[in-house]
């Protein structure tokens, strides 16, 4: 497929997707909005990939939402917010639930929508100059792109509020005391460590990597016996592929384990 308003790049088995409307501090317009869906798509079903990476292009990694088509569209802003919710939940929704390591590179602001889309990777690295940053409240408008369902979560319900009700902003080192970002880079090397911590997540045992995500996402709705079932069902299906008798064999030979993924 073609992009106009990103860029999507597959080298050593990672995927990275680059919102690419840095004018707009890559602002979510519907062209934005429908390219990272089928981006999303894409990088899903490519056997090739087993690792994904989305960050932004210039100085910000997404604004959010394009307030000033919100602005231009005043008459019928309640079809465009629900337009691009549409996308971008189905972005969120994909990027979840595949198999592969997903990790969001905030190369500098995250606000509102964008804030919510860095929140649903699996792991998040910052820039040291980063920031991180709800938004929703300036414009009076409620919270989406499932940030609703992942604060409460890694933060607790108190901070959740309050980054809502206040618009307070996080730096980069303050989001990963909080348990927002799990590595700060510098930036000049920003884009360097990053791509090197995608390269070494996609040389890992890629299945292993995708039930043990499914795994932890069930977690939250699950009972206790039933978690364990599901987890005994995993492992058990692990014990059947490549990777887990490569990694045994390797283990007892006291090697290093090298996986393909299958």
């Amino acid at each position: 497929m073609t992009y106009e308003a990103l860029t999507y790049e597959v080298a050593d088995a990672v995927a990275t997707i680059t919102l690419n409307r840095p004018a707009a501090y890559n602002a979510l317009d519907l062209t934005l909005a429908r390219e990272l869906f089928h981006a999303a798509l894409e990088a899903d079903e490519d056997r090739a990939v087993r690792c994904v990476v989305v960050t932004g292009a210039g100085k910000a990694f997404c604004a959010g939402g394009d307030v000033k088509a919100f602005h231009e569209n005043a008459g019928r802003v309640g079809i465009l917010v629900k337009q691009l919710t549409t996308y971008l939940h189905g972005t969120v929704s994909r990027l979840a639930r595949s198999p592969k390591p997903v990790i969001m590179a905030v190369n500098g602001v995250a606000a509102g929508g964008g804030m919510s889309l860095a929140l649903a990777g699996d792991l998040v690295v910052a820039a040291e100059s980063a920031k991180f940053t709800m938004a929703y409240s300036k414009i009076a408008a409620s919270p989406d792109g499932s940030s609703t369902y992942f604060l409460p979560r890694l933060i607790g319900l108190r901070r959740a509020l309050e980054l809502h009700y206040t618009n307070r902003t996080l730096a980069a080192r303050e989001a990963m005391e909080w348990g927002l970002v799990n590595r700060v880079y510098p930036d000049a090397g920003f884009r360097d460590s990053t791509a090197a911590f995608a390269r070494e997540l996609a040389q890992g045992p890629t299945l292993a990597f995708g039930r043990a995500k499914l795994l932890f996402h069930q977690s939250t709705q699950e009972s206790l016996e039933t978690q364990m079932e599901l987890e005994a069902q995993a492992i058990a299906q692990s014990g059947a592929t490549e990777d887990f008798a490569h990694g045994v064999a390797a283990f007892a030979a006291k090697q290093a384990a090298k996986f393909a993924g299958r």
